[in-house]
């Protein structure tokens, strides 16, 4: 029987006894070997906004800084008793799934081999390194990650080793369980809503899993990024669905299939359940609670909160869960989050304008920013005519509608300018 159908009915049969919410508990039990529940706290600032009780399931604050540790602890601990004599495991990832793979051989004192693209920051290398201390070694290989997912497999059959699926695996589903398990007796009762990010589907089928067997009050909501709409489309065909393309930007859930044990789990979710989150409005909410609350979250560990707004009418006076899965953020990186965020919001904006060739033409155009406006950027790209030059200028305000009384100003002076804010390929190449 090939692997992926033994799975299958593994966790079919599991369910049918209703013994899925009975195994969530014991691999709680046993993760409690290796770290105390992550926080589930309750934030005022949200709680406050929305009339609602707004609680954050904090898996940011796990050892690794994300709920993957569960997965891979699970999946290990149940292959090894199993199979002890079962010392290597290998794993493809360039991301929170290798910290845990990582973290999880460091414990259980076994050999781990981790493959990641060449493409891998530097930071989640090192971090992937420490977690794993002298248990792992890590492989740069392949320039795109579907190239190191055969590499990883390949190697994995010739050295006998075991594969640790980052979510497609029934032990692995089981293991992100634990998140429900936690949350609940941390509440002390069921909670009205709870909102999950979704990449693999892995966290969202262990989550829903548990909590509709023991919580079935409890409704649910699902985020995606926009660019990484897997779900959605799953749920659309009633099967799993391959993206064309992937924005990576929110790369802790940009996933261009939703697992097939995954989506077993999940085929009840209705389409109005599924909610998309922009990558660049994701980019606010993580400065927002970075500069509100002190609170550290990736991209796809905002996703959960990101969609809070749309419900704000439906959460109004009830209980409130929000997942945030992750917090592995890489500083280097904030720049980009918060130019796209005032992108996002219309307090950034970049032009090319045709600047007149003669004396107090720039002195002119100056005069027509408000006490509000800033120039971010300004560079002279060429000179298109003799009488004119193309400038690439940048500017930062404090309320979006200010731009449409600069760009007034601009029609009535007969400048002639061109927004490329939103020109994806324009921007690529002169931002």
């Amino acid at each position: 029987m090939p692997p992926i159908v033994a799975e299958e009915r593994k966790f079919s049969e599991e369910c049918t006894m209703g013994g899925f919410a009975e195994a969530a508990h014991n691999t709680t039990g046993a993760l409690r070997d290796l770290f105390d529940a992550t926080p589930l706290q309750r934030n005022d600032h949200l709680s406050a906004r929305y009339g609602a009780e707004i609680w954050l399931k904090r898996e940011d604050l796990s050892p690794v800084r994300s709920y993957k540790l569960r997965g891979a602890f699970n999946a290990m601990r149940k292959v090894r008793a199993d199979n002890p004599a079962q010392d290597h495991f290998v794993c493809a990832s360039a991301g929170n799934h290798a910290q845990g793979v990582a973290y999880a051989c460091r414990h259980f004192g076994v050999k781990g081999t981790i493959f990641m693209p060449v493409t891998t920051p530097q930071q989640k290398i090192d971090k992937t390194r420490t977690f794993g201390a002298g248990n792992i070694e890590i492989v740069l290989t392949g320039d795109y990650f579907d190239q190191t997912l055969t590499a990883s497999k390949e190697f994995c059959a010739q050295a006998g080793a075991h594969f640790l699926a980052p979510f497609d695996d029934a032990d692995v589903i089981e293991g992100q369980a634990s998140v429900g398990v936690e949350l609940l007796e941390q509440l002390g009762h069921a909670p009205d809503l709870v909102i999950l990010p979704v990449g693999g589907g892995g966290l969202a089928a262990g989550v829903t899993g548990y909590l509709r067997e023991v919580a079935p009050q409890t409704a649910f909501r699902f985020v995606e990024p926009m660019g990484g709409a897997s779900l959605t489309e799953a749920v659309r065909a009633g099967h799993p669905v391959t993206l064309e393309a992937v924005n990576s930007f929110v790369d802790g859930a940009a996933v261009a299939r939703i697992g097939t044990l995954t989506f077993a789990r999940l085929d009840w979710v209705r389409p109005e359940q599924v909610l998309l989150a922009p990558e660049d409005r994701i980019c606010g909410t993580m400065i927002e609670m970075l500069n509100v609350e002190g609170i550290v979250l990736e991209p796809a560990g905002a996703l959960a909160l990101d969609v809070l707004p749309q419900l704000a009418e439906e959460i109004r006076g009830k209980t409130v869960v929000c997942i945030t899965s992750g917090g592995n953020f890489d500083f280097e990186r904030l720049p980009e989050v918060k130019e796209r965020a005032q992108r996002f919001a219309g307090l950034k904006k970049y032009f090319i304008l045709r600047m007149p060739q003669r004396p107090g033409a720039l002195r002119e155009f100056l005069q027509m920013l408000g006490p509000d406006d800033d120039i971010a950027r300004f560079e002279y790209l060429k000179r298109s005519a003799r009488n004119f030059g193309s400038v690439l200028i940048g500017i930062e305000t404090k309320q979006a509608g200010n731009f449409r009384d600069l760009t007034d100003k601009l029609d009535t002076a007969g400048f002639s300018y061109r927004d490329i804010t939103e020109d994806t390929i324009l921007a690529e190449f002169l931002i």
